[in-house]
């Protein structure tokens, strides 16, 4: 099949970098954007065209759909921390609606057929179900989520007016790193569970702080479906050549392996991986954070021939782990 030029927005970034990784491997030429305000050059391989800049920048973006004959978009740049969203929420609506806004209005005045979004579970807010479909009513309960949802929206309208089709992926809890160790989560001060875990387990953090033991789950603690990064890119591969196929589709799929493990259990996995005991702070709850949160993958298994690979919680913490300890080399820190 016709395999278009592909731009990866954030590209420097935890997701994004392992999307360039599976559109390289599958045989995608590739480009990145990134401001590199939380992203890193070093986790975009070196014969990957780059170009350091905001993606509400049209110049700029019309200019690399030319240089690099561009057919589709990965779009992953924004901002993904449910509490700093609730901190801030104006930060969230400029980095993930207004500027997406920006990007769309590019794409669709330099005639780019395909876009893949980069959404979130936080769009279903506290959904009341043991697993959420794509007919959950979306119903954000923070600004992170709102952002999200409003830009697949305009993804939506965008779509009936112009020649656009796009994939809205929502992702759970992605985690996990490279299995080659070519790139992970870079970010310092990250708030993802599995990545503070590791940190923890490595001695770069004294604890590991539990936000809410009064959930209504079974141990107290939230439950999150955990998807591998890695799966996650691939899903990204193959919802592309979705849209290739038909161009006159358009998709909103759930990402996630549709099995749920709370704080406590992930906390378990990382001292069963590393045989260390991490130090657990029990704190209140954070503002904006549901107590379960489950995916049903039923869509995107009928829709895409994706098939997991890494859909084990301990082969999740051990490529994290892995990832962490090449880190501290990169950083010069043993």
């Amino acid at each position: 099949m016709i395999k278009p030029n592909a731009l990866v927005t954030g590209g420097a970034g935890y997701i994004g970098s392992h999307a360039v990784l599976a559109l390289r491997d599958a045989g995608y030429r590739v480009a990145v954007i990134d401001n590199l305000v939380t992203g890193f050059r070093f986790a975009v391989p070196d014969d990957v065209a780059f170009y350091e800049g905001d993606i509400a920048d049209a110049g700029l973006i019309a200019r690399i759909v030319s240089e690099q004959d561009i057919g589709a978009v990965m779009h992953f740049a924004g901002s993904v921390v449910v509490p700093e969203s609730v901190e801030n929420p104006l930060k969230y609506y400029d980095n993930n609606t207004v500027r997406s806004r920006a990007l769309i209005a590019a794409l669709v005045d330099a005639g780019v057929p395909h876009m893949i979004f980069s959404s979130t579970a936080a769009t279903f807010g506290m959904p009341g179900t043991d697993t959420v479909t794509e007919q959950t009513p979306t119903v954000p309960i923070n600004p992170s989520g709102w952002s999200k949802l409003m830009t697949e929206r305009m993804l939506a309208d965008t779509a009936f007016a112009h020649p656009l089709n796009y994939c809205a992926l929502r992702y759970f809890n992605v985690a996990g790193a490279d299995p080659r160790a070519r790139t992970g989560q870079s970010t310092a001060g990250a708030t993802h569970l599995i990545k503070v875990a590791v940190e923890a387990a490595l001695g770069k953090r004294d604890h590991v702080a539990v936000f809410g033991t009064d959930y209504d789950t079974p141990d107290g603690t939230g439950v999150r479906d955990y998807i591998h990064v890695s799966d996650l890119a691939a899903a990204h591969v193959l919802a592309l050549e979705a849209l290739v196929a038909e161009p006159d589709r358009s998709l909103t799929m759930n990402c996630g392996y549709g099995r749920g493990f709370s704080v406590l259990e992930v906390l378990d996995a990382v001292d069963r991986v590393t045989n260390r005991k991490i130090v657990r702070q029990m704190e209140p709850r954070r503002a904006g954070d549901p107590g379960k949160l489950v995916s049903d993958p039923g869509l995107i298994r009928q829709t895409l021939p994706w098939q997991p690979q890494y859909a084990d919680l301990d082969t999740i913490v051990g490529h994290a782990l892995a990832w962490e300890r090449k880190l501290g080399e990169i950083r010069g820190g043993g």
